[in-house]
């Protein structure tokens, strides 16, 4: 792992995660939230936000967590990474997360609730299409989670947790 893109619906951990990573791996991340949003909660265009994409992914090493919803532009930092997760807990689990960590907005809650039935098929058909080559991994639990955790800890990363 050396390039690591981190997807998933909101309040599924994937800053935790990355922290995580980064820590046990050394690899420097980047959380994409602190690059998209302007002040107010403004959403940078898809223009510009491909453009500061391009601008992260020419580093070496990364591991970048975020998953923008409708606004993103994923595939600019999919084309160069050579792992992606994808956290893919149920809705009660990232409800809660979220609740516990701060407010959210209305539009985050909409997008949590439709995250499987509208962002999470675009998300695998933007993995397949533009990191074809990556390492897949799909979580979909805690237990998954510690499980993988531990294998990136031992090295032992090379199959699907």
């Amino acid at each position: 792992m050396r390039r690591v893109v981190i997807l998933g619906r909101g309040g599924s951990g994937k800053s935790t995660l990355a922290a995580r990573l980064g820590a046990i791996t050394g690899l420097p991340v980047v959380e994409l939230d602190k690059h998209f949003w302007r002040p107010g909660l403004e959403a940078t265009s898809p223009d510009q936000w491909a453009a500061v994409q391009d601008e992260l992914v020419r580093a070496e090493t990364w591991i970048m967590d975020g998953d923008l919803g409708p606004y993103d532009v994923p595939d600019v930092r999919l084309r160069k990474a050579d792992t992606v997760i994808l956290l893919d807990f149920s809705f009660w689990r990232c409800a809660w997360q979220a609740i516990r960590r701060s407010r959210e907005r209305a539009d985050f809650w909409l997008r949590v609730w439709a995250y499987r039935r509208r962002s999470r098929p675009l998300l695998l058909s933007a993995i397949a299409t533009h990191a074809g080559d990556a390492k897949l991994h799909v979580i979909r639990n805690p237990r998954a989670l510690r499980r993988f955790i531990a294998q990136v800890t031992t090295g032992k990363t090379s199959g699907r947790p």
